[in-house]
Order: structure tokens, then C-alpha cells, then sequence
């Protein structure tokens, strides 16, 4: 499997990446013991805090993060404390690329955009570029290139501006790797020689190595196999030269790569081993996975499959771990490959089935023309041009889809009324038809014809929503990412009406910003610097269902990713009063003649698991607490997240101290409006009591009782609306 080498942070990851191993344990060790000899002395000033910033670093030197991660949490409070922006700035990027580390995306996102907010306030261009590219890695490693690309360039042309040549030169290669992974090698190549030159220009022959690597695995795909191998044995020479393990195991799996592709199987194992081994060393899950798979991949084709088999396998539990969704893809295709060729083909084809849903994830076509869109912005568009475009695009690309679904709808509608115009006519000419054969076999020709056309929209409009319902499981919340986030035994029933469904489930884990009290939602510097542990849960039913509550149910998760994750909203109450303005704005724009009362009605939960508190606010669904056999309904705002004709206030913030064994319920009303035998509905009250009868069952086992409970209600009869049900046991 061919790995392109890492992205450049614009903090200080860049600057120590570089480092060798061999020789620094003890130097790092005596650093550390000089450091906290001093923190000991320091005053609490702007000195303890570059101190503890240095010290973080120390520790990251030797993968030691979690005391890194406390060494720089200590700074950010302090700093907080002093006003010290600088310190804020620097101490908030440095801990997001610590959360880069540790592949914790939406954690490193929070503290860029922390970083970022504070930067643009100063107006710091130079700082603001540096959190552009940071910001751009976590897309990249998120798959999101669109976004990645928007803000490489961004960074790009600032540090044009600046005269920064070696941030450039970074940037540059940054932009290189995602034309790479888009296969366009001719424009990735561009981008590494600019670098290469502006690299030599500066003396970086650190980052020397970087480039040349990337020339050599963007020279392969092209099929330059001997100039792709000089450059990699160049790449290597420069990583032992400096004593980088990082690089030298990079360049040695991209070695073992080529070896394979050459069919040189025994050189391609000898310089795949050598490389698992260093990452092992280093404790790099991506690099472990990449070269598990590079020996799977060898141990296949010399038809060694068990053992390909055992270490594709294993490459595959890590990828999917760490989120990393472009290996993954590539792990996949080779499961499929491996099960293809030994005859295990219902094997073969679930893989192959796993492997194009990622790739349609990774490379679709609207990732495609969205980065054509980012680069004509940044050559020839100003920045208010920029703004323009995106906002034009998106209406576009909602337009589209919206007018493809009228027009199919609208077409299969003028079809069946043309069949049944022709149908009529056919029985009042029966008599005339049975006298004139010929007329009726051109009519029936005509009729069959007819029939196929209807048959194909309907076959194209189903597709296009079973297509629909593939983007919407991906914006769900994934069921492993709760398993792994969510500290607290759990079940998730959700039933659509249709294909696709209004209501919807999302969740987040995501830590306060550092000083951050949950109860007045103000900076309030605590005495224990200990983390919160918050998982962010909610269950929400939007206006409508099928396609229609589809598109919202989208808008919503977009909104609220927006407001927790970039915009730092962590109150929910204040969280739904934001979605409100963001639904009411983007459905009733300027100039609007119709009113539109669309939304959503929510119940978001916020856990925090370290104080055992639970905030919620809830939008006309309530919340179910059960303790000790007994269920306490807490009401809810009698309001919807969206336009109403009341005076609009802001939703409510409840809080509730929560005991070990407490049991909370969330629902949509799709439960208890079902109509079962004798044209009843279940009710609430009916759902509360079954919900009092199981809750000694396992978390697992209330879900496929409540299943079970619902179905047997419903009987034959139609689901009448989108059902979703979460419990949470503490």
C-alpha cells in the first residue's frame, strides 16, 4: 500500500519532527528534569507559561502525550489567566497537533479554531496563516479535500505575502499530496518541484527528504519506475544522514512498495519488516497499519493466504481505529482481491462493497469539481470573490438536487396520466380495436413502450434516493464512533418510515475548552486542571419525512457540527437557540414572500461524566429519567427548533445530578403516535410503562424488546412516521 508522507504542521510538530532518535533519550530526559526544576521556581508569569510549553514538546520528543497534554493544558490555563495572547495562540495549536498525533480530529479542530479566533482578532497574518495550515491537515487526514485545499490556499498566499519561503515551501507540498491522492500527478509534481526549489533556496535539507519521497511515489503511479527508485534511495540517504527513524521508515516501506510492484517479492518483504519493526518503535499506528498491509499484500501474491489473510486483517482493526478512511479503502480492495482470488466470494463481495463506499466517500465527483472551484479562487479571485463563489455554489448544488427531484417526481406524474388517457381511449374503441388487429398491435406496442419509459424513471428515482440514503447514513453519527466516545452502556433504535428519514441521531465527544465552566458558561480558572469528560447526544426529529425531512435532517447535523465544533458554542441550550437562527436564515432568505415554519424538534444532552451532570434542553419532546424503578418525566420547551408565530425566547438549560445505574430516555413521537390493532396509537403512556417493565434488561436487550414491541403494535398496519429512541445508562 503506497502512503504519502506526512503534512507539514505550522507549529513546533514541524520543527521537531525532524529530529533523530538515536543518541536524544538521555538529552531529552536531562531537558525535562532542567524544566520542571525551573517550573517549580517559576511566579506566575508569562516565563511558567514558556516553560510549560517547552516542557509539553520535551514529552512529545518521547511520545510520552498524555504528560504532554497536561504540561500544555497548565500553560493554556495560565495563560488564560494572565491575558497572555500569545500564549494562548501558541499553547492552543501546539495541543491541536498532539490531538493530530493521536488521531483525535475533532478535538485538534477545536483548539485550531480557538487558535485562530484569538489570531484574527489581532490581526495577526502571520499566525493566521500558520492556523490555515494546520487547519488543512486534520481535513486532509479527515478525507474532507475540498475544505483542505480551501484552506492550503489561504495559507499559501499569505505566506506569499509575508516572504515566509520555508512555510510556503510546507504549503506547497501540503497541496502536492492532495493532488497526488485525486490522481492528478501531473499538477502534484508542479507543486513538489516548486517546493524542492524553494526548499533549496532556504538550506531545509530536513524537509529535503519529504519532497523527494513524494517525487518518488507520485513518479511511480506514473509508471517512472527508475527515476521513482533514485529518488527514493536518495530520500532514505537523507533520513540516515540525520538520524530521522520517522523518515527512515517511511522510505523504506515506500521501497518495499516498489520491490512488490517490480515483483522482487523477497527484497519487497526484507524492506517491509524493517519498516513495522521502527514503527513499532515509534508507536505509530498509521505506519503499523500502512506496512501490515504492504507484507498482506506480499504474502498474497506469493500465495502464502493465510498469513495475508492474518495481516491484512490486523492493518484493517487499526485503520479503522484511527479513522484513517483512504488506507482503509486500500486495505479493503486488498481483502477483496485476497478472498476473490482464493474462491471466497460472498467474502470477496463484501469487501468489494465496503471498498467502493469509500472510495465514492473519498473520490467523489463534487470533491472533484470543488477543488477545481478552490484554485481558480486563489489564482484569480479576491477574497471577497472567494465568499461569493462558495455561497453561489451551495445554493447551486441545492438547487440541483431539489429541481432533479421535482422534475423526476413531475415526469413519472405526466407519464402515468399519458397511461391512463391511453388506457381509456383502448376501452372505448374495443370494439373498433377487435375489428382492426393491426391497430392493436401497434396500440399494444405503443402501451408497452409507455410501460418501460415509467418503469425506468421509477427504477431512477428510487435509485437516486437509496443513493440519498447512503449520504445520509454518512452524516449519521457512526454507530463504532459512539461505542468508542461515549464512556456509558448504550442502545440507539432507529426505524425510518421511508428510505431515507426525518428524524435523526448525532453525537460528539468533545472537551470544554480548557477553564470552561458548564454551569455559567463563562473562562473560569479551577484549582484542578483535570479534563472534563462531555459526550454531546442528540435525538431530533425534523418537519417532514422521507426526502423532504431527509434534506433537513442534513441542514441540522450541518448546523450543529458548525456551531459545536467551529464555532465553540458547548451550552445546549445556546446550541439550539444558534440552530434556530441558522434554520430560520437559510429558509426564509431576504426577499421571501412565503413564510417557512420548518425545523426540527430536538432533545441535545450534554454528559459530563467527570462531575456526573447532565445539561440538556429540550424543543417540544421531553426527557425520561429512570432511577430506582421509577420514570421522572422532565417537560419540555414548548417550541420547535424554527420559525413560530410566539415571541421567540430562548430555550431552557436543565441540569440533573446523576447516580450510578440512572437510566436516561430520549425519543422522537414517532414511538408512541404508531396506530396498531383496532386503529389505536400506542401513546406515551404505553410507552413509558414498557419502558419501566424492561429497564433491568441489558442496554442491548431494551432495544430489541422495545423492537419487539413495536412491531407486534403495529402489526400490519403502515409505519406512519420515523422512530428513534436512545438510552443512556450511567
Amino acid at each position: 500500500m503506497e502512503k504519502k508522507y506526512f503534512l507539514f504542521f505550522a507549529f513546533f510538530c514541524s520543527a521537531i519532527l525532524w529530529k533523530g532518535c538515536e543518541g536524544v533519550s538521555f538529552a531529552q530526559n536531562k531537558n525535562i528534569d532542567s524544566l520542571r526544576n525551573l517550573i517549580k521556581i517559576d511566579k506566575l508569569d508569562t516565563n511558567k507559561v514558556n516553560h510549560l510549553c517547552k516542557l509539553m514538546s520535551e514529552y512529545e520528543l518521547v511520545n510520552n502525550f498524555e504528560k504532554g497534554v497536561n504540561s500544555g493544558v497548565e500553560a493554556l490555563e495560565l495563560a488564560f489567566k494572565l491575558d497572555f495572547k500569545k500564549g494562548i495562540v501558541y499553547t492552543s495549536s501546539s495541543l491541536g497537533n498532539i490531538c493530530i498525533e493521536q488521531t483525535n480530529y475533532p478535538r485538534a479542530l477545536d483548539f485550531f479554531f480557538k487558535a485562530l479566533k484569538i489570531s484574527e482578532e489581532q490581526k495577526n497574518i502571520k499566525e493566521i496563516a500558520n492556523e490555515f495550515s494546520n487547519i488543512g491537515v486534520v481535513y486532509y487526514d479527515q478525507g474532507s479535500y475540498a475544505k483542505a485545499l480551501d484552506y492550503d490556499f489561504k495559507a499559501l498566499k499569505m505566506k506569499e505575502e509575508l516572504g515566509n519561503k520555508n512555510g510556503e515551501a510546507n504549503t506547497l507540498v501540503n497541496i502536492g499530496i492532495i493532488y497526488d491522492d485525486q490522481g492528478n500527478y501531473a499538477k502534484a509534481l508542479d507543486y513538489y518541484f516548486k517546493a524542492e526549489k524553494a526548499f533549496l533556496e532556504v538550506g531545509n535539507k530536513n524537509h529535503m527528504g519529504v519532497v523527494l519521497g513524494n517525487i518518488a511515489n507520485t513518479l511511480t503511479n506514473q509508471g517512472k519506475k527508475d527515476q521513482a527508485l533514485d529518488y527514493y534511495f536518495k530520500a532514505l540517504n537523507i533520513a540516515n544522514e540525520l538520524g530521522n527513524k520517522n523518515e527512515i521508515e517511511r522510505d523504506l516501506s515506500n521501497i518495499g512498495g516498489f520491490y512488490l510492484e517490480q515483483k522482487d517479492y523477497s527484497k519487497a518483504s526484507d524492506y517491509n519488516f524493517k519498516a513495522l519493526n521502527i514503527a513499532k518503535e515509534q508507536g505509530d499506528k498509521n505506519e503499523i497499519a500502512r506496512n501490515l498491509s504492504n507484507i498482506g499484500n506480499v504474502y498474497t501474491v506469493t500465495g502464502k493466504f493465510k498469513d495475508a489473510e492474518q495481516y491484512l486483517k490486523m492493518a484493517r482493526n487499526i485503520e479503522d481505529s484511527i479513522g484513517e478512511l483512504n488506507s482503509l479503502r486500500q486495505t479493503e480492495e486488498q481483502l477483496y482481491k485476497l478472498y476473490d482470488t482464493i474462491g471466497r466470494y460472498k467474502d470477496a463481495l463484501i469487501q468489494y462493497r465496503k471498498s467502493v463506499a469509500l472510495k465514492d466517500t473519498l473520490f467523489s465527483q463534487e470533491n472533484k469539481k470543488q477543488l477545481v472551484q478552490k484554485e481558480m479562487n486563489y489564482e484569480f479571485e479576491k477574497k471577497e470573490a472567494i465568499t461569493q463563489l462558495k455561497n453561489e455554489a451551495e445554493s447551486r448544488k441545492q438547487k440541483i438536487i431539489i429541481w432533479s427531484v421535482i422534475s423526476g417526481l413531475l415526469l413519472v406524474l405526466i407519464s402515468a396520466i399519458f397511461i391512463f388517457r391511453s388506457l381509456r381511449i383502448t376501452r372505448k374503441q374495443k370494439n373498433i380495436i377487435e375489428q382492426q388487429r393491426n391497430e392493436v398491435s401497434k396500440q399494444k406496442e405503443i402501451v408497452d413502450k409507455q410501460k418501460n419509459i415509467l418503469e425506468e424513471h421509477q427504477k431512477e428515482i428510487i435509485d437516486s434516493i437509496n443513493y440519498a440514503k447512503r449520504i445520509q447514513t454518512a452524516l449519521l453519527t457512526s454507530d463504532e464512533y459512539i461505542k468508542n466516545n461515549l464512556p456509558a452502556e448504550h442502545f440507539i433504535l432507529f426505524k425510518p418510515k421511508d428510505i431515507v428519514s426525518g428524524d435523526f441521531y448525532w453525537g460528539l465527544s468533545i472537551a470544554p475548552f480548557p477553564g470552561w465552566d458548564m454551569g455559567t458558561n463563562k473562562v473560569k480558572l479551577q484549582p484542578d486542571t483535570k479534563r472534563q469528560n462531555t459526550f454531546y447526544v442528540a435525538t431530533a426529529d425534523c418537519t417532514g419525512h422521507g426526502v423532504p425531512g431527509a434534506f433537513m435532517s442534513m441542514l441540522n447535523i450541518s448546523y450543529l457540527n458548525e456551531n459545536v465544533i467551529e464555532r465553540g458554542i458547548r451550552l445546549p441550550h445556546e446550541i439550539l437557540n444558534a440552530q434556530r437562527r441558522e434554520i430560520i436564515n437559510a429558509l426564509n432568505p431576504p426577499g421571501s414572500t412565503v413564510v417557512s415554519k420548518d425545523g426540527m424538534d430536538c432533545i441535545l444532552c450534554v454528559y459530563d461524566f467527570d462531575k456526573m451532570l447532565l445539561h440538556f434542553s429540550a424543543a417540544n419532546n421531553p426527557l425520561w429519567l429512570l432511577r430506582n424503578g421509577e420514570l421522572t418525566e422532565y417537560k419540555a420547551d414548548k417550541m420547535p427548533v424554527g420559525k413560530y408565530d410566539e415571541k421567540e425566547v430562548s430555550f431552557t438549560l436543565q441540569t440533573l445530578e446523576l447516580q450510578k445505574g440512572d437510566i436516561i430516555y430520549t425519543s422522537t413521537d414517532g414511538y408512541a403516535d404508531q396506530f396498531g390493532g383496532r386503529g389505536k396509537k400506542l401513546m406515551k403512556k404505553n410507552f413509558k410503562e414498557e419502558l419501566v417493565k424492561i429497564h433491568h434488561l441489558s442496554m442491548s436487550e431494551q432495544q430489541k424488546q422495545l423492537d419487539h414491541f413495536f412491531e407486534n403494535w403495529k402489526g400490519n398496519n403502515e409505519q406512519v412516521d420515523d422512530v428513534c429512541v436512545i438510552g443512556v445508562k450511567i
